[in-house]
């Protein structure tokens, strides 16, 4: 009598070998099955013991893709988000009625036979013979379960999917052999645990806790009969018997395994019939997949860790190593955002801009000194519907983000960063003549210069008229002041002190050689310009932005940390430096063009910045504990701020200091209530001693004065254009909405007027 197993019948080996036994006397025992001609691809159909011995026996299983959990700075769930919605759960924890059920609907002979069922293979020969056709397979439970792993194997791709489940001789027999290894290892119990676990149920869940909280909103621990009859149900074709979508198919399919369970003596014939008269009883919930379910708006936070995750070699040296891990999920990230910080800025954004408005707003908040990202949302969500977008305004190109928005003045700090650190004193005065001409030439990086006669730029008002020092000129914004300034120092050190400080072209480009840098030309995001300014409040120490803080991951039972980038902090300037600029932007909040951003008591400092023809509005700021950037605009770049609506308030003209710079200062007030408030190290700048005739100049403070932020002629929009390409998309092209349509400049462009490698005409189209 041959030997038995413990679970009945006979051995995995010996069962294979009378398997291969059939195949070989009947010439395609399989090809009879479920597969068409038998030459086809694969192995031949003679099934030979030596074809059958060549193939590896070791099938390597992949970790199960489930979940991945995206958490705040304190634990606090950000969002869920899966390649695969599965939670792998104990045999203990899934209902005994939902075991019954698969295996009497899919394999009731499971515990009696091993890898592959004998009498199931005749049966469904005989079957087929007669129905001329296949209309019975014979795959075990085990060889599904080897089938599942091969696809989850495949992943997202669809070539290998495919040849994964192709209907050939070749896989069929792999299948098998595979299957007897699985048997021999595991035992049933725990290939029943892993079947449950892998299999798709529709409605994309994987596994069948996933399923039971999706159709029942449960767990597969508390599913009862009826429920479970209908899960199992599903597996032979979840989109035909979808519950959701065809209740009537689905309760048919449902009491089709009740009867079968009663046939197997699973439970009474009573007891199906209850079931049976039952209805199918659906407490559906609606998937929650991705960063469109993040709290606090913080769905384009969650989307920004995705792609630090996806791009940084940290986590696998290729992009296809990377995204294998992140589908694979089982991930618990542990982020830099600040669930206090996050609600003020979504509350301040929300109360100024409606996402229906013709422009749109985005910030992002950045801790000095550590480089972590507390914060980061905008007026439109994250979502596929009307008023809605999944490129993330706050960021960089190469992140999710668009081609970047022209700072205007909020860049001159950078310049005078790049003059103090030369040598410059706090002091320096300039002409500072409401208008002027481009001095030239300019000197430029590697020995070059710019050598442009003819081109003039003016200030904002005829009543700014030099001369000015250092301080004044930065309050009141003068333009005349910083071109005097960057022709003076060279525009190399001002494009090393941008780079020094992080601050680069959002589309990735190089900074262009040419002194309209100065007034803010080059399109750069939020998060940069955050960020760069977190350098000023650190006392000249640039810190890398960072949005994780660890990674766990899940390995079976078992968890491991993940390494995870780290922010690495260099000298960008001296101390000294640093101290002057945070006392010359004090002063802009104070008595400057940004009194509006301004928080009161708690010290602050900051800089306001508005384009030519107003595409785009600026307040970036700081206080010694967190520094955050504030950019009002239209992402495609085609409206400009004049006469227009933006969070129901009506304005003849944008200014920086009017709509960013209170959204930046609600943001900021919220994010540091009931934190420390340390003062700044400031210097003593002196103030210059101005002559008497100085004294009959007009510098009243009427709606003159709060356009002084305005950059005319600083190509943000018009002017000679130091690289248009804003918006979403712009520059050369990408992903995103279209790039803004060029406007009408205020003065002639000289042919050429850009020089340096590379630069063109500064990025017109």
């Amino acid at each position: 009598m041959p030997k038995k197993r413990s679970g009945g019948g006979l051995s995995a080996t010996q069962q294979a070998a009378k398997f291969l036994g059939v195949s070989v006397l009947s010439g395609a025992v399989l090809a009879g099955i479920a597969l068409p001609a038998v030459g086809a691809l694969g192995l031949a159909a003679k099934g030979s013991v030596e074809s059958f011995d060549e193939l590896p026996a070791n099938l390597k299983t992949p970790p199960l893709s489930q979940r991945t959990t995206i958490l705040d700075a304190a634990g606090g769930k950000i969002a869920t988000v899966y390649s695969r919605d599965r939670t792998v759960v104990d045999l203990k924890d899934i209902s005994p009625h939902l075991q019954k059920a698969i295996v009497a609907i899919e394999d009731s002979r499971f515990y009696e036979h091993g890898a592959v069922d004998l009498k199931g293979v005749l049966r469904a020969m005989n079957r087929n013979a007669q129905s001329g056709g296949v209309s019975q397979g014979a795959s075990t439970l085990t060889q599904q379960y080897v089938k599942n792993v091969f696809v989850e194997e495949a992943g997202d791709d669809p070539t290998k999917v495919a040849q994964a489940t192709q209907q050939t001789i070749g896989r069929k027999i792999r299948e098998l052999k595979f299957a007897i290894q699985v048997e021999e290892e595991l035992g049933k119990k725990k290939i029943l645990e892993n079947y449950l676990n892998i299999t798709y149920f529709g409605q994309q869940a994987y596994g069948v806790e996933a399923a039971a909280q999706r159709y029942f909103s449960k767990p597969a621990k508390d599913l009862n009969l009826q429920e479970s009859a209908l899960i199992a149900g599903l597996v032979q074709s979840p989109s035909r018997y979808d519950p959701v979508n065809d209740e009537t198919e689905a309760l048919k399919r449902r009491n089709v395994v009740l009867t079968r369970m009663a046939q197997v003596g699973d439970i009474s014939e009573e007891q199906a019939a209850e079931a049976s008269a039952s209805p199918l009883g659906l407490k559906v919930s609606k998937p929650k997949n991705g960063c469109i379910t993040a709290v606090d708006g913080a769905g384009f936070f969650c989307d920004y860790v995705r792609q630090v995750f996806l791009t940084d070699p940290t986590f696998g040296k290729t992009p296809e190593a990377r995204a294998k891990v992140w589908n694979h999920g089982g991930l618990t990230i542990r982020t830099t955002l600040e669930s206090q910080a996050q609600k003020s800025l979504q509350a301040s954004v929300k109360s100024h801009v409606n996402k229906s408005d013709e422009v749109a707003t985005a910030a992002s908040v950045i801790e000095p000194g550590t480089g972590k990202i507390r914060a980061m949302g905008q007026s439109r969500p994250y979502g596929f519907g009307k008023n809605e977008t999944q490129i993330n305004l706050s960021v960089d190109q190469g992140m999710g983000g668009g081609a970047g928005y022209q700072p205007g003045s909020t860049f001159k700090p950078i310049v005078a960063a790049a003059a103090l650190e030369g040598g410059m004193p706090a002091t320096k005065t300039y002409a500072s003549p409401y208008q002027m001409d481009y001095p030239t030439p300019v000197s430029a990086c590697e020995g070059k210069t710019w050598n442009e006669s003819g081109v003039p730029v003016e200030n904002e008002n005829e009543t700014e008229v030099g001369p000015y020092d250092m301080k004044e000129a930065t309050a009141k914004s003068v333009n005349t002041y910083y071109i005097e300034m960057i022709s003076d120092i060279g525009i190399c050190p001002v494009t090393q002190m941008a780079k020094q400080m992080g601050v680069e072209r959002a589309d990735g480009n190089k900074m262009m050689q040419a002194p309209s840098i100065a007034l803010g030309t080059q399109e750069m995001s939020p998060l940069t310009m955050a960020n760069g300014y977190a350098t000023f409040a650190s006392r000249g120490m640039y810190c890398t932005p960072v949005a994780i803080e660890s990674i766990s991951q899940r390995v079976g039972e078992k968890s491991k940390s993940l390494p995870v980038p780290k922010s690495t902090c260099s000298r960008a300037m001296s101390e000294k430096t640093a101290d002057t600029i945070n006392t010359l932007l004090r002063g802009v909040v104070e008595d400057g063009t940004g009194t509006e951003a301004g928080l009161g008591s708690r010290p602050s400092a900051g800089k306001t910045g508005t384009t030519d023809f107003r595409y785009a509005a600026w307040f970036v700021g700081y206080t010694p504990n967190l520094a955050g950037a504030v950019w009002v605009g239209d992402p495609e770049h085609k409206r400009q701020m004049v006469d227009i609506s933006i969070g129901g308030t009506w304005h003849a003209k944008v200014f920086g200091g009017q709509v960013p710079g209170p959204i930046w200062r609600d943001m900021m007030s919220g994010a540091l209530n009931g934190k420390e408030a340390p003062e700044f190290n400031l210097i003593h700048i002196p103030d210059r001693k101005k002559p008497d005739e100085d004294k009959g100049r007009g510098r009243g403070r009427g709606n003159g004065d709060e356009d002084r932020d305005d950059d005319r002629n600083n190509n943000g929009g018009g002017g000679f254009i130091g690289g248009l390409g804003g918006g979403e998309n712009g520059g050369d092209g990408g992903t995103g909405t279209n790039g803004g349509a060029e406007p009408n400049p205020t003065i002639s462009i000289p042919e050429g007027f850009i020089q340096g490698p590379g630069n063109g005409p500064g990025g017109r189209r």
